[in-house]
């Protein structure tokens, strides 16, 4: 229960689908859920003729955050809304914590990786700092639905894990969490291999740590514009910084 207690997390506010509240998938289901969540990705980073310029990109961006949530409305039906819930005032609060838990914990992460090893610049930011303004602008707009995206790249396969680990080999409910929850970081660790120019440390230790602080963000609120909030801010102010102390 260690990931569940540090976020304050309840079982009186449960995750939806894992044990079969509101409503249990089964694995085909969550098998198609997944295939979405990969086809999506592919859409995002495969070099696809007819989705390249800023239209093409808009497109890649919009399919990647869609088509997992096509996929879990196809199987969930009404219930797929279960992984969105409204933000409240302090819920605001909460995301700028855990923006600076995570800002700290993924400088730290680096600074121990470049002492031992050494750390590969993320391209595309670096590019963003040739781009004029308008172009800098079209670049954080449309990182939102791609942070979306992120998150539910991890969110779904996390929830999916865990009815794997809870409902089928019979883990009790806080040790499926922290599974899942180790699973996913590490999974999305290596996604970002190509845009680290394949550093597996890098990605795993810096990239792998800052999604554990904000998958704790998801476990604390079930809510996925909670985590997709932080993940926004957080990587805002990354662009931000790269931005004003590049040359």
């Amino acid at each position: 229960m260690v990931g569940a207690s540090v976020a304050n997390e309840t079982k009186s506010d449960d995750f939806p689908f894992y044990n079969g509240r509101p409503v249990l998938l089964s694995v085909q289901q969550w098998l198609l859920v997944l295939a979405a969540v990969c086809l999506g990705f592919t859409c995002l980073v495969a070099p696809i003729p007819f989705l390249m310029g800023e239209v093409g990109t808009a497109i890649r961006v919009i399919l990647f955050a869609g088509l997992p949530l096509v996929a879990l409305r196809w199987v969930a039906g009404p219930h797929w809304v279960q992984i969105f819930r409204p933000l409240r005032g302090k819920d605001w609060l909460w995301i700028v914590l855990f923006v600076v838990v995570n800002l700290i914990v993924s400088s730290l992460a680096a600074v121990l990786v470049t002492r031992l090893f050494s750390v590969d610049p993320n391209a595309a930011v670096s590019a963003m700092t040739g781009l004029g303004a308008g172009e800098q602008l079209l670049f954080y707009i449309r990182s939102i639905p791609q942070l979306l995206g992120e998150e539910l790249l991890t969110i779904l396969p996390l929830l999916a894990l865990m009815q794997l680990f809870h409902l089928k080999f019979g883990v009790d409910r806080g040790k499926a969490i922290v599974f899942a929850w180790i699973v996913t970081s590490v999974m999305f660790g290596l996604v970002h291999l190509p845009s680290y120019n394949w550093n597996w440390l890098q990605c795993i230790i810096v990239i792998g740590s800052a999604r554990l602080v904000l998958t704790l963000a998801y476990i604390k609120s079930k809510n996925i514009w909670f985590s997709t909030g932080t993940h926004i801010i957080n990587d805002w102010l990354i662009f931000t910084v790269v931005m004003l102390t590049t040359p």
